[in-house]
């Protein structure tokens, strides 16, 4: 029987004026939140990219907080919208924390057992098939090989270098994990689309490790204390329900937004995939580049666009 495989992104609209009224209600004015809700037109060409190397996907669902994109064709049946009211516990809403939302997609309704988690700033650039994903049903779960994950916050902390709350997360995640299982994996995620399991976010959220996650579930936004999900790749992996694959950027390359000679890492490792990753450093100036670079590598418009 041909296995089935969804899609999920996270998705938001930045720019949306009753999302950014409801963000400054909740919003500590000393946060720098700054290219984490940046709408650059990602998705319309991620979605390009999946209908041009991935049309085996059975469909594709799209997280947002009441949103829909301006250019979406809602009525292709392939495409479903999902608000954050219908998987996420309405007390710990409204969120703005990525990080609490990831563990929730789970939960939306007829997505298949065997799904591809990405963010609308990820690109697929070559024509694979489901196996470069799942080996006999199992995830490939790419990482990045990390030996002095440990040391690096340590050392950081010694020095009084700035930690963003993401790393932290990572920190988190594997030191709840080692406390647990007394494991350690040298891995960090490779910040870009990956293979999961529901029934894993079932079982670590609402069974292992439930107790520690509603502790963090209320995190409005980003945190310290965030825990990220590379928790469920460390329980799949110790289960043996995932298989761990590290990667180098010919397989997945991350481009940071602010070096806006996007095609020379094209051009330098042809990627499988890679992902134009929006930070804090980034200027609306650098954003401009964006779209014209993406417009260039995907100029076929997609099924899933209005006409």
């Amino acid at each position: 029987m041909k296995m089935k495989i969804d899609l999920v992104y996270l998705w938001v609209d930045g720019s949306d004026p009753n999302w950014l009224k409801k963000k400054q209600l909740y919003m500590d004015k000393k946060m720098n939140t700054t290219g984490r809700y940046q709408n650059n037109q990602e998705l319309k060409y991620s979605l390009r990219s999946v209908e041009k190397h991935l049309p085996w996907i059975r469909k594709i669902f799209i997280v947002t907080d009441h949103q829909t994109p301006v250019f979406l064709d809602t009525s292709h049946p392939k495409i479903e919208i999902v608000n954050h009211t219908e998987i996420i516990p309405k007390e710990i809403l409204p969120t703005f924390n990525s990080s609490l939302m990831e563990y929730f997609v789970y939960k939306i309704p007829d997505l298949s057992e065997h799904f591809l988690f990405a963010n609308d700033d990820t690109f697929i650039h070559a024509d694979l098939e489901p196996s470069f994903f799942f080996k006999e049903g199992i995830p490939l779960m790419r990482m990045k090989y990390d030996p002095l994950i440990r040391y690096q916050i340590q050392f950081k902390k010694a020095l009084n270098i700035p930690i963003n709350n993401y790393r932290l997360a990572i920190e988190n995640a594997y030191k709840l994990f080692k406390k647990k299982f007394d494991l350690f994996y040298p891995i960090i995620p490779h910040h870009n689309i990956d293979a999961c399991l529901k029934s894993d976010y079932k079982a670590v959220i609402e069974d292992v490790f439930k107790q520690e996650l509603e502790a963090v579930f209320l995190n409005r936004f980003r945190q310290a204390s965030d825990i990220h999900r590379i928790l469920i790749n460390y329980y799949a992996i110790t289960r043996k329900r995932g298989i761990l694959t590290y990667v180098d950027r010919k397989e997945s390359c991350r481009i940071r937004v602010h070096k806006t000679d996007y095609q020379k890492y094209i051009t330098k490792y042809n990627p499988k995939l890679f992902c134009l990753n929006d930070t804090e450093h980034a200027t609306d100036a650098h954003r401009a580049h964006i779209e014209p670079f993406l417009k260039k590598l995907y100029p076929v418009k997609s099924v899933f666009e209005n006409d």
